[in-house]
């Protein structure tokens, strides 16, 4: 009888204490299975004309631990990412120039930009163009010496291709391993290829006092047909040991068919000892997808162009999911789709399409955490809306991911027309970027443009912030209570604290388990009424 008393008390304590929960955790929460969020510090980045001369500005810029960088074609820009105040700005060149690189006299494009957490360093790619020729470039790789990007930088410069062809639209990825650079090839003559390049650094040869690329190993021109086109280096955020992997599409689109192919490849031994190597290109059948057509703006053409099928933003890995987003057609309108597939081999674990009753989507980029929390950001126009910058939010439970939006960010001012040489079409993106904050996995930033005249664009940050999963308590036995919430082990911190004027919150010492994206903690119960909370184990409350 003394037992049961005990336990029915523990259960009315656990009662008590989950109608606390509910008060405190759910009040304006979505139903299970969505996500929460709000905006936070959103801000203007850069503007055509006045920071970059260039069309498009390639919109591309993470999150570090106090700052947020830019890195676009003419302009790299540091903020504080808790005001939006820019601290620092240089042209790209300059950039390039402070790292050690003598550009000759060459212009730079299409910059790509990455913050690892794992070594607390920043690092920078793109490629050399010279106006008058356009072949026989170069890649350019830039490190941080520190997680502050004001600081020095440290760059080298090596020959994309030795046999003479020029590397476009770069690409950027790394693991604990290796860092990965991809482009795709046009000729001496300037004509497309139809092939890729890909070169694979170790990342320990680039972290050393004088970075060196002496021991690279480039993989020569990888055929479209086999290896698929536009080969996106993963941006490993587990920071395993497994094999870096390189996620392109079947098909640019360009033949207005349907296409149901992604291709996968891993790059092998990229940290040495010897030269990497680099796998057989794999194919993972997934929904049909086809190149989305030019979306219309208000009392305008349909001559914006919003891009081809390709990956065009960064492709992550996460809490064993790879996570990758491109721009499709559905019923003649432009729209996303986004990818989860399994790091463990590349086989699709789920994938989705975004559509909108009257938006056309483009230009999209995703990053996700380890509970499952994905933000995809995007551009957005219609015959009725100028071209605004949007967000969607989901989160994945039981396998299932349930999307949110659009959420819209940054409202268009006027029908972009700005004409480029050479072409009908105005030239929008070539690609956003959305990151996870490496201080707080359930803040993400995105980086996107805006028209602020027909004739100009401008650069948009916005920092979307997300809920932490519901936190749920259970009575198992009539000295211990269950805690649990959905998401992998790592990520937050369980703390209490004992009811009292001060509540003081300390960490939970007994340690978790995990099992089928839930984590779960016992803890003993006590005599008097305490409290639990869920905080980012980086140290920063979401909540």
């Amino acid at each position: 009888m003394n037992c049961w008393s005990g336990f029915l008390k523990a259960c009315l304590r656990v009662f008590i204490l989950s109608l606390v929960f509910s008060l405190f955790w759910l009040a304006g929460r979505p139903l299970r299975g969505e996500v929460a969020f709000n905006l936070g510090n959103c801000f203007t980045g850069s503007t055509y004309s006045v920071d970059s001369p260039y069309v498009p500005p390639d919109c591309n810029g993470m999150a570090g631990p106090v700052h947020f960088v830019e890195l676009i074609n003419g302009r790299f820009s540091v903020y504080n990412k808790t005001n939006g105040i820019r601290i620092f700005t240089s042209s790209d060149s300059t950039f390039w120039i402070n790292a050690g690189i003598s550009l000759g006299g060459a212009g730079v494009s299409d910059p790509r930009l990455v913050y690892d957490p794992s070594v607390g360093r920043w690092f920078a790619s793109a490629i050399d163009v010279n106006r008058g020729s356009e072949w026989s470039n170069r890649f350019l790789v830039a490190i941080s010496a520190s997680a502050d990007p004001t600081k020095t930088w440290k760059g080298l410069a090596f020959q994309a291709d030795p046999a003479g062809n020029f590397a476009d639209f770069p690409t950027l990825g790394l693991d604990n391993n290796g860092v990965y650079l991809g482009g795709y090839m046009f000729d001496t003559n300037g004509i497309e290829m139809g092939a890729n390049t890909l070169i694979s650094i170790p990342k320990a040869d680039l972290l050393a006092p004088s970075p060196t690329a002496a021991r690279r190993k480039s993989f020569g021109l990888l055929t479209g047909d086999s290896y698929g086109h536009i080969l996106q280096p993963t941006i490993n955020l587990d920071f395993d040991e497994s094999d870096g992997m390189v996620l392109a599409v079947e098909s640019l689109g360009f033949d207005r068919l349907p296409h149901s192919n992604l291709v996968w490849t891993a790059i092998q031994n990229a940290g040495g000892p010897g030269s990497a190597s680099l796998g057989e290109p794999i194919s993972q059948l997934v929904p049909n997808y086809s190149v989305p057509i030019n979306p219309p703006q208000p009392g305008g053409d349909d001559n914006l162009d919003d891009g081809d099928a390709r990956l065009s933003a960064n492709v992550y890995q996460v809490g064993g999911v790879v996570y990758g987003v491109h721009a499709i057609d559905v019923t003649d309108r432009a729209a996303v789709r986004w990818y989860r597939l399994s790091a463990a081999g590349g086989g699709l674990l789920e994938s989705g399409t975004i559509s909108h009753p009257d938006l056309d989507l483009f230009y999209p980029s995703i990053a996700a955490n380890k509970s499952g929390v994905m933000v995809i950001g995007c551009n957005g126009c219609s015959s009725n809306s100028y071209i605004s910058c949007y967000a969607y939010v989901g989160q994945t439970v039981n396998g299932v991911t349930t999307m949110k939006g659009p959420i819209l960010l940054k409202a268009g001012l006027a029908t972009y027309n700005h004409p480029v040489s050479g072409s009908s079409s105005y030239r929008w993106g070539d690609y956003g970027t959305t990151s996870v904050d490496p201080v707080d996995p359930f803040r993400f930033w995105t980086i996107q443009m805006y028209p602020s005249t027909s004739d100009a664009w401008v650069t948009y940050i916005s920092e979307v912030r997300t809920a932490l999963p519901q936190l749920a308590i259970a009575a198992t036995t009539p000295d211990q209570v269950m805690l649990s919430w959905e998401g992998a082990d790592g990520v937050l911190e369980l703390e209490s604290a004992m009811a009292s004027d001060s509540m003081t919150w300390s960490p939970v010492t007994q340690q978790p388990s995990s099992s089928q994206g839930k984590v779960q903690v016992l803890v003993p119960t006590t005599g008097a009424a305490a409290f639990f909370r869920l905080k980012a184990a980086a140290g920063t409350q979401t909540q």
